[in-house]
């Protein structure tokens, strides 16, 4: 039980980065009328950027 717990906790900049930001930013660039480069959707956007995100959260241990 300490393994798995501590395995989602090893992961989690990649769940709040895919569970929260990403959907955050969609609806933001949404709300302000923004289209993403590449036809992409704004969903889609926010899952590479974020996702991103995430990694380098994930491999440095800090968010900034």
């Amino acid at each position: 039980m300490e393994k798995l717990i501590g395995g989602v906790f090893y992961i989690m900049p990649l769940i709040f980065a895919f569970g929260f930001m990403a959907p955050v930013m969609a609806q933001a660039i949404h709300a302000i009328g923004w289209l993403p480069p590449f036809g992409l959707s704004p969903l889609a956007f926010s899952a590479i950027v974020c996702g991103a995100w995430g990694l380098v959260a994930q491999f440095w241990r800090r968010w900034i």
